[in-house]
């Protein structure tokens, strides 16, 4: 009877981890194409730029989000499909202001530091965002995070500071990187009160976010009097922000519920290279030696991240809480009265329980760690 039982286990416990290998997957493909939509704005925002002010820009952006965004949630409605996705609550909205809020405050101190520093100083010290995030992940938020993710961080941030600066000796830190570094805190703040919200609809998230920081961001650009009156190319800024950052903030929540904060960002990381390599055919760029070096330190700091390997056995405590789910895996045994097949949102529990299988620090895995696991 007890070797009947052990078997049993093992089973569950290998069909929870491949349904845990593909739902990472899913995730890394997730934060891999919201990296690609958001790779595409760099470039074309520099050719809209000729006309439109900067912080007009970033505020057309984000409403373009909003307004596109909220364009196919009307469609959705329209169709009258039903709900399988939870709505934000009341509950919600400390994560909900702390990500307006500090996706408002994030582009000033950029600016602000831009205003006392080098454009080089700034693409280096950009690339804090991806530590600051994971650590704010790991101190505040108590996200999981191995070894190896720690080698794929750090390769990643290195590959990502070759491409952003030629020059290294030109580097020097001032009060104008005090900023910048302020400002990727800003952005790590930011993704891990966003990965807060994953549970949640992700149209939803990127309307509330579109609309309140771009109004934020048009506050901002009124006072300092920034302002165009071309249509064509205030359109194409709009479309550009539901593109680049409507559809793109859109699967980076879809890929922060598998993933979490920190890894998410990791992969997201991939968006500059994106951006050249637009650029080298928009703009017919070359190629240069230490964009290939920084490839190549990408590539390993991706594969360290996807050979990340975290099984260990854990507890879930009892909690309640809405959000999108099926009755495929062990966390979801609730039964209903009715008859269900599909993926669907409503108010349920989840019992205490105890095993061991593969897991990232989703949204139901956010259990501490005594010791460091792979």
């Amino acid at each position: 009877m007890n070797d009947i039982r052990r078997l049993m286990t093992e089973d569950t416990e290998d069909t929870e981890d491949i349904e845990i290998v593909k739902n990472k997957a899913t995730g890394i493909f997730m934060a891999i194409l919201a990296a690609a939509l958001f790779g595409i704005s760099s470039p074309v925002s520099k050719l809209l730029l000729a006309e439109i002010p900067s912080t007009l820009m970033a505020s057309l952006l984000y409403l373009g989000a909003g307004i596109g965004m909220l364009t196919i949630n009307i469609i959705k409605r329209l169709g009258k499909n039903e709900r399988v996705e939870a709505r934000m609550t009341r509950k919600e909205m400390p994560y909900i202001i702390g990500m307006i809020v500090l996706d408002i405050a994030a582009p000033v101190c950029l600016m602000l530091g831009l205003t006392m520093t080098t454009s080089a100083n700034a693409s280096l010290l950009n690339n804090f965002e991806i530590v600051a995030t994971s650590l704010i992940a790991l101190l505040i938020f108590k996200e999981a995070i191995g070894k190896r993710m720690w080698i794929a961080i750090s390769l990643i941030t290195l590959s990502s500071m070759i491409l952003s600066v030629e020059d290294f000796h030109s580097i020097s830190f001032s009060t104008g990187s005090i900023f910048v570094l302020l400002a990727c805190i800003c952005w790590g703040f930011e993704n891990n009160c966003t990965r807060m919200l994953s549970l949640k609809d992700p149209l939803q998230i990127v309307i509330v976010k579109g609309f309140g920081s771009g109004m934020g961001s048009m506050v901002i650009a009124l006072v300092l009097k920034q302002y165009s009156t071309d249509i064509l190319y205030i359109f194409m800024a709009l479309l550009l922000g539901f593109v680049a950052y409507g559809l793109s903030i859109y699967f980076y929540i879809i890929a922060q519920r598998e993933l979490g904060a920190a890894r998410t960002s990791a992969y997201y990381a991939v968006a500059p290279f994106i951006g050249v390599l637009l650029s080298v055919i928009i703009f017919s760029q070359q190629i240069t030696t230490s964009f290939i070096i920084a490839l190549v330190i990408m590539i390993t700091g991706a594969y360290f991240a996807g050979a990340e390997h975290h099984k260990h056995m854990h507890i879930h405590q009892e909690t309640t809480h809405e959000h999108r789910h099926n009755h495929s895996d062990d966390h979801h045994t609730h039964i209903h009265d009715y008859k269900v097949e599909s993926e669907h949102s409503h108010i349920h529990t989840h019992k205490r329980m105890e095993h061991i299988h593969r897991h990232t620090p989703d949204m139901h895995h956010t259990h501490s760690h005594s010791e460091n696991h792979k």
